[in-house]
């Protein structure tokens, strides 16, 4: 048996209306878990109960906050990409994925020799100046492993949703 119907075999018709319940976000409520349970006519602790194993399990990879930089105000939105050494990628990335200004920071694969770049760090900000300051920061982070590096500046909202069953 293949790990991905190993997979398909944990969720239930329950699971699945979670999921489906869940996908487009949280309610936007005080208490979302029981206001969810509420819909689904469960009780609070078999929504968190459930969500917890489809978490642990590898079902679902994270439920968490996803704001509307725009929305808040952060007009300036910058991927910077970072050639790092394969050797210390972890451990750079875990520091500059700490940084409170980067919304999420990831390893990719390099493309060489037009795409050496392997550490990725969305920056967000009021201004250009605000974002170039935070990439100075990431640098200093970096040190001396940092080997180059780019900034992609977002320059039209696209549409972000995940994957819908």
């Amino acid at each position: 048996m293949k790990p991905d119907d190993m997979q398909l075999q944990l969720i239930d018709d329950v699971d699945r209306r979670l999921i489906q319940a869940t996908q487009g976000g949280l309610p936007l409520v005080p208490r979302p878990y029981h206001r969810l349970a509420e819909q689904m006519d469960l009780s609070a602790v078999e929504v968190m109960t459930r969500l917890q194993r489809m978490l642990t399990s590898g079902i679902i990879r994270r439920i968490g906050v996803v704001p509307n930089h725009y929305a808040l105000g952060y007009r300036v939105n910058g991927m910077t990409v970072w050639d790092v050494p394969d050797a210390q990628i972890d451990e750079l990335g875990q520091q500059v994925g700490a940084l409170e200004f980067v919304s999420h920071c990831y390893r990719r694969r390099r493309y060489p020799p037009k795409w050496p770049y392997n550490l990725f760090a969305m920056v967000h900000g009021q201004t250009t100046a605000q974002v170039e300051a935070q990439i100075q920061i990431i640098a200093q982070v970096l040190g001396h492993y940092n080997c180059g590096h780019q900034v992609l500046y977002s320059t039209r909202i696209l549409k972000k949703t995940g994957l819908r069953i």
